[in-house]
């Protein structure tokens, strides 16, 4: 059903849904809407579903509030891209070319090795850093203050799991995954999609985009392209990305997509931070309302 009453309610999304169809050469919008579930929990087609329901997500909200007028963006892995759609650093078509793209590479490094990832739930950040290090895994994910995720081999997640309490770690769960994202074991697929990134065309941001890799506002279409690519093996630093549009002084929120686990992250870095978030027609018109009202 992902999508499906967005797709019922608006001739817009219907456009786009189609246009992606049309552009990926398969019904991506059948498997959102019918499933089965294990196909489109694939990351070949978990992310330009995310990508694509991100977007229509966002054009539906302008349609409804026309006064919105983001003043930066930012995603957390896959939804940096979607980020970038939304800022005009790329065109729908090209951003879901190299969703597309991203998605069979690292789903084709998934099954090219054998990775795990687990959470550590831990107050003490260098407590965990240096777990990953003695057990020759990576930090995948600064999530939030407390919620810190770990990437790489399944011997070396399970000697961390294993290992967490003694080290001070006050809980370690692994996670149902396909692959050790944003580890050394994507190297391939980051090598894949940097050349697809040479090949795209990149315009500078409409607004500023923070990127994941580095926390940082990036605007030269060659940087983003390094940081499009880092990011696929490199950590998603998104507890520091959210600090930072904090310090700039952003304290409200749009949250694109499926789920309300950015509004859960936020609350914990920002706990005065507003989030909307957007995620079928329900959740669309009540915050087309709030903004709107607003202002």
């Amino acid at each position: 059903g992902m999508g499906k009453d967005l797709h019922e309610a608006s001739a817009k999304a219907r456009e786009r849904f189609a246009a992606a169809d049309a552009a990926l050469g398969h019904a991506l919008s059948e498997v959102m809407f019918e499933g089965p579930e294990e196909e489109l929990t694939r990351t070949s087609r978990c992310q330009p579903a995310r990508y694509l329901h991100g977007v229509v997500a966002l054009e539906l909200l302008k349609e409804r509030v026309p006064s919105l007028n983001p003043v930066a963006a930012a995603g957390l892995s896959l939804g940096e891209f979607t980020a970038h759609a939304a800022a005009g650093t790329f065109s729908f078509e090209e951003g879901l070319r190299l969703v597309a793209r991203r998605g069979a590479f690292m789903e084709e490094s998934c099954e090219a090795t054998e990775g795990a990832m687990a959470a550590m739930i831990s107050k003490d950040e260098e407590a965990v850093v240096a777990l990953a290090k003695d057990c020759e895994v990576d930090v995948a994910n600064y999530n939030s203050p407390g919620q810190i995720v770990l990437s790489g081999s399944v011997a070396g997640i399970d000697a961390a799991v294993a290992q967490a309490k003694d080290r001070g770690i006050r809980r370690a769960i692994k996670l149902k995954v396909a692959g050790a994202y944003h580890s050394r074991l994507m190297q391939a697929a980051q090598e894949k999609l940097a050349a697809e990134l040479a090949g795209a065309e990149l315009q500078t941001p409409s607004i500023p985009v923070v990127c994941n890799f580095e926390a940082a506002v990036v605007s030269e279409p060659d940087r983003i392209r390094r940081m499009l690519e880092c990011q696929v093996t490199g950590s998603v630093r998104w507890t520091q990305s959210i600090q930072l549009l904090r310090e700039q002084g952003h304290r409200t929120f749009i949250e694109l997509g499926p789920g309300k686990v950015q509004a859960g992250l936020l609350a914990k870095i920002d706990a005065e931070a507003v989030v909307h978030s957007v995620e079928d027609l329900a959740s669309l018109e009540a915050a087309a309302e709030a903004l709107a009202a607003a202002g």
